[in-house]
């Protein structure tokens, strides 16, 4: 009925103006203004013709073969801000859409040139180990009987992004440490040669890693996240009890704090790297006890090793006790490397990396040294106070790590100078 009214009055209308003797332009706009498509039509034609039409559909198609190549364009710059020149340099030379377009030779070249400019680092390589974090001191620091294993254990969430601020303004970048050695396989055997890491122009390579990232020492409320969870995003938040009471998820522990950071500053992370995640079993794993046949727990902790590893992480063992290895038997160290990956391997994967309990290495020319290579674990990490060493055998990479606690910062402050102020990076509310 709407539209048989506008058409009678588009004829009362015409039929007025022509007799009235207006030229069609003047006609075309009279009419357009009446009905309401004022300037939507060329020449003010009360409706689309078939040019117009023609045209308008050059036009949209352009327009949109213009988005498909800006989004490529913006894609490959987003891979070329962690460094993935390659992958940039692929994935806009397999879009046909940027084919024939200047576009194209000039990102090309920009990247092959960015990818020329990385190079060997042949120095000493600093490897950071942190537990959970402090998300609120106030909790934590309350003068209860587990003040001092919050307080001297751990560091806080502020402490742990200055951190990361500072190393980031040395030029400090992220790598895999897996990028430190050749491994050439022959039938079972794995082969390891030394490699010196790739990085870009001007950065200095660094590791991280979470210690034994069980949560058996979390006490709920106490300012300080009890577990892991995957977000609906697919990313992996802690969860957190806040003042109020209230649960939370989201960046309240190490690992979504520094996904974050990246987020913010892409070039801290040298293609993709994060870092590594040990695990034990004995108390839990990501927060949840493995204990017994508790299917949903496990279900839970594959989630998240999958979800840790999608996002870049390695996992480590720690063995399935978290005891002084160097103190073990024989016997007693290859049970509980076997209940590790029995228990444990089972719900996170294979892993070729192992950071000892509290640092306590093995005699790599003992029984023990070539059981746990034979095993699978290639890559080996200490801990030394100070100092960085890393060195690749035949059979294995073994590497010192230094701990990130309150109780170095208080005690031996000085071991942190080379990379950053501990006084800076303190806590005001530690």
């Amino acid at each position: 009925m709407k539209k048989r009214k506008t058409g009678l009055v588009l004829l009362a209308v015409v039929a007025m103006l022509a007799g009235s003797g207006c030229s069609r332009s003047v006609l075309n706009y009279q009419i357009a203004e009446c009905i309401g498509t004022l300037g939507e039509y060329e020449n003010n034609e009360p409706v689309e013709t078939p040019k117009m039409k023609e045209a308008r559909q050059q036009q949209e198609s352009e327009s949109e073969l213009e988005n498909v190549k800006q989004a490529a364009l913006d894609a490959a710059a987003d891979l070329a801000k962690s460094y993935r020149y390659e992958e940039a340099i692929t994935y806009l030379k397999n879009t046909a859409e940027l084919q024939g377009d200047a576009r194209l030779d000039e990102a090309v070249a920009a990247y092959e040139k960015k990818q020329e400019s990385l190079y060997q680092y042949t120095g000493d390589i600093p490897h950071f180990s942190f537990t959970n974090l402090v998300m609120d001191p106030s909790l934590a620091f309350d003068g209860d009987e587990y003040e001092s294993v919050y307080r001297q254990n751990m560091i806080t969430a502020t402490e742990f992004q200055n951190i990361l601020q500072a190393l980031y303004d040395s030029n400090y970048i992220l790598i895999d440490i897996h990028s430190l050695a050749n491994e050439t396989a022959s039938g079972s055997s794995v082969t390891m040669t030394a490699e010196a890491p790739t990085v870009p122009e001007g950065k200095k390579p660094m590791i991280l890693s979470v210690d034994n990232l069980s949560y058996s020492s979390m006490r709920n409320g106490d300012g300080v996240a009890t577990s892991l969870t995957v977000g609906a995003d697919g990313k992996v938040d802690a969860v957190y009890t806040d003042a109020d009471g209230h649960d939370q998820k989201g960046d309240y522990d190490v690992i979504p704090v520094l996904e974050t950071f990246i987020e913010a500053h892409p070039d801290f992370s040298f293609q993709g790297a994060r870092g590594i995640v040990s695990v034990a079993g004995a108390r839990g794993v990501f927060g949840y006890s493995i204990d017994g046949d508790n299917a949903d727990n496990q279900k839970a902790v594959k989630e998240i090793a999958a979800a840790l590893k999608e996002q870049g992480w390695t996992i480590a063992s720690s063995g399935y006790s978290y005891e002084y290895m160097y103190d073990m038997s024989y016997e007693t160290l290859s049970q509980d490397i076997t209940n590790w990956l029995d228990q444990v391997g089972t719900l996170v994967g294979d892993s070729d990396t192992l950071l000892y309990p509290y640092g306590s290495e093995v005699d790599y020319g003992s029984e023990k040294g070539s059981y746990l290579i034979n095993r699978g674990f290639r890559y080996l990490i200490g801990m030394w106070a100070d100092g960085d060493h890393t060195e690749v055998n035949e059979t294995y990479l073994r590497q010192t790590r230094r701990m990130v606690t309150g109780y170095v910062f208080e005690n031996s402050p000085s071991s942190f100078s080379p990379y950053f102020d501990v006084s800076a990076i303190l806590d005001p509310e530690r």
